[in-house]
């Protein structure tokens, strides 16, 4: 496992965008969210800097016209994609039923519906997806020389 490049590449740009959104965190709200060293959405995304990560690592070991590279490619575009589209809309919409939830618009009194707080960080800025990116790249091209 070690030796695997793309592996390592896409676990180290992972453990390090979620570490450096916990300290973000910390630094913009002034208290330590233990949720942030493992929750998505937030500066910078985690999903970004792993894909890119692996897509870069899949680059540099096997070319740009190898199955790998073209694997990873794909799924890269795909996730962050994703993070800015849909799962961002999610978070959303989680911040308005959570307002709802907590004004209590709706009586909820069946009992087998408990409302609970909805997760509210989900996506991405388009700016914490690139910024996930350029780390996760970053990354990758650090690490080149140690598989060389």
């Amino acid at each position: 496992m070690g030796a695997n490049q793309v592996l390592m590449s896409g676990a180290v740009g992972w453990l390090v965008a979620q570490a450096l959104k916990t300290v973000i965190d910390f630094a913009l709200n002034r208290s330590f969210n233990p949720e942030r060293l493992t929750g998505s959405g937030g500066m910078p995304s985690s999903h970004s800097a792993t894909v890119c990560g692996m897509t870069t690592a899949a680059l540099l070991r096997y070319g740009a016209g190898s199955f790998e590279f073209a694997i990873s490619f794909l799924f890269a575009a795909v996730v962050m994609y994703d993070a800015t589209g849909v799962r961002r809309e999610t978070g959303k919409q989680a911040k308005i039923l959570n307002k709802m939830l907590l004004e209590e618009l709706f009586n909820f009194s069946d009992e087998t519906f408990t409302p609970e707080k909805l997760k509210e960080y989900v996506g991405h800025t388009p700016l914490q997806v690139w910024c996930g990116a350029v780390l996760g790249i970053f990354i990758a091209i650090g690490m080149d020389p140690m598989f060389a």
